[in-house]
């Protein structure tokens, strides 16, 4: 069983977003279960049609859910404090850092994963401006140059996003065009993880 975990510095970063498209990821490679333990239960509520690919439980049902699972994916609280984020590291494959192209949601973060040293963890810069914008771009460079290990993949800004979470659907299944960008997006990033967690 492989465990990835989605934890941010800031609300807004797209952390559930992540934890979710990631679900439906290893939905399509194995058996994959969504753990919510954000006290304001995105997850939950996504999927509270059930037309998510995959299981979503809360921390409470984790012991009776896990059980013959290929990956688990936890979405945590936002903003844990160095303790937490340690014990985070030490539970999972792979932990996984979302943040936005800017220095409000990348300062928080910089302060906090410096105490990481060399976990096994990579930062992911989301939301993305379209181009000819290069925030993305530049936020990858600012964060290498600090040391961190960033995902070559992005994940672009899009109001699908919004679309899919009033349907209960993950983006690929939205009947707009604009979801298939935002769903290649998350299989790139997930083709990365696979990588990372083999």
């Amino acid at each position: 069983m492989k465990i990835i975990t989605v934890t941010g510095f800031k609300g807004g970063v797209g952390k559930s977003t992540t934890a979710i498209h990631l679900a439906a990821y290893f939905a399509e490679k194995g058996r994959t279960l969504l753990v919510d333990g954000d006290p304001n239960h995105t997850a939950l509520a996504w999927g509270q049609n059930g037309k998510l690919p995959f299981d979503v439980v809360t921390t409470n049902q984790v012991a009776r859910a896990v059980q013959n699972r290929d990956f688990v994916i936890f979405d945590t609280p936002a903003r844990p404090n160095s303790e937490d984020l340690n014990e985070m590291v030490d539970s999972c494959d792979l932990l996984i850092l979302p943040t936005t192209p800017d220095i409000v949601s990348i300062r928080p973060m910089i302060a906090t994963i410096q105490a990481l040293g060399e976990a096994h963890y990579r930062t992911l810069v989301s939301i993305v401006p379209p181009r000819p914008m290069k925030d993305g771009e530049l936020a990858q460079k600012e964060l290498q140059e600090l040391g961190f290990p960033v995902f070559n993949t992005m994940i672009r800004r899009s109001v699908v996003f919004t679309k899919a979470a009033s349907a209960s659907q993950v983006v690929r299944d939205l009947d707009d065009p604009r979801g298939v960008l935002a769903w290649q997006d998350y299989q790139a990033l997930g083709n990365e993880i696979q990588e990372l967690i083999k």
